[in-house]
């Protein structure tokens, strides 16, 4: 299959890295130093399943560059779905399927905008890694995973086509038939990203202290509230769900949000933490952690963006 990973970070660069290895035409999109990297030496994933390296990558940095294709992954931040999906449009066919995997609840709504509803399916991945250095991707924990799904609910064969796929190159996967209560199950984990970079701790400080953890579980039920004024088909035992998943993962855990907030580069926030207290305020439901974290981060949020 011809596919196109746009985004070559802790995400495509893995995903991508997985279906080159199964033999599958894929090309990258990368930028900077990790382009030149790639390039160079090809692309290294460090993996806690088995490293894996692809020699003589298809890379660019131009979308535009890139043939029709089969299949688009977006793995660029939420954030830039809107600067791509223009140039996206010109590389997919009528048969194209183009699967977002951004962070948040937005990115397959944006990505309708422009291009076909048609060509566009819900979805999302599980996935702890980063690059680590250029050329370098490390995936550091839980078992990778991707969910994805049609955005009208249905079972179509190229759901089933897509997991074949999927499944030959190794990678977890999952056929949904509600996307949408998929992705807010990860949206209500993702959120305390915000938390994490406002109290300035990892996942095990933020978890193990009464306050912060407090005011965490208080975050969780604020952004379900939410979901269910917004119709979204999820049980309340996604809160506790969500809490044994935190209480799980490595102590010294952040996430890219975190990070990015700390080292003064642009963030989600505003597609994180910033959608529910926007979706919050249409819906009239009351979310004052969630809009404390969105206001303490939102004035460095504008400095960085200029």
């Amino acid at each position: 299959m011809k596919i196109a990973v746009i985004g070559t970070g802790g995400v495509g660069g893995y995903f991508g890295a997985k279906l080159a290895q199964a033999g599958n035409d894929v090309t990258f999109v990368a930028r900077g130093a990790h382009l030149k990297a790639i390039q160079d030496n090809g692309l290294h994933v460090k993996s806690i399943l088995g490293d894996l390296h692809i020699a003589n990558v298809q890379v660019t940095d131009l979308i535009t560059d890139i043939a029709k294709v089969d299949l688009v992954i977006t793995a660029v931040k939420a954030w830039q779905v809107k600067e791509i999906r223009n140039d996206i449009k010109q590389i997919i066919h009528s048969e194209s399927i183009v699967l977002p995997l951004q962070n948040g609840v937005l990115a397959a709504k944006e990505l309708c905008e422009v291009i076909p509803p048609a060509n566009v399916m819900g979805g999302l991945c599980r996935i702890f890694s980063l690059i680590e250095k250029p050329g370098v991707i490390n995936h550091v924990g839980y078992k990778p995973e991707i969910v994805f799904g049609e955005l009208n609910g249905s079972l179509s064969l190229r759901m089933k086509n897509l997991g074949h796929l999927f499944d030959e190159a190794g990678i977890s996967n999952k056929a949904s038939t509600d996307i949408e209560a998929d992705m807010w199950k990860k949206f209500i984990f993702i959120c305390t990203s915000g938390l994490l970079a406002v109290t300035k701790t990892t996942y095990g400080e933020l978890r193990e202290l009464k306050e912060t953890r407090s005011m965490m579980i208080d975050l969780l039920k604020e952004i379900y509230a939410v979901s269910q004024k917004a119709g979204v088909r999820i049980k309340p035992e996604i809160i506790d769900k969500t809490i044994a998943v935190i209480d799980s993962v490595a102590y010294d855990s952040t996430s890219s949000l975190t990070r990015d907030v700390w080292e003064g580069k642009p963030s989600e926030i505003d597609y994180q933490n910033g959608t529910v207290v926007k979706l919050a305020e249409q819906l009239g439901v009351d979310v004052p952690v969630n809009q404390f974290i969105y206001n303490c981060i939102l004035p460095s949020e504008l400095k960085v963006r200029g």
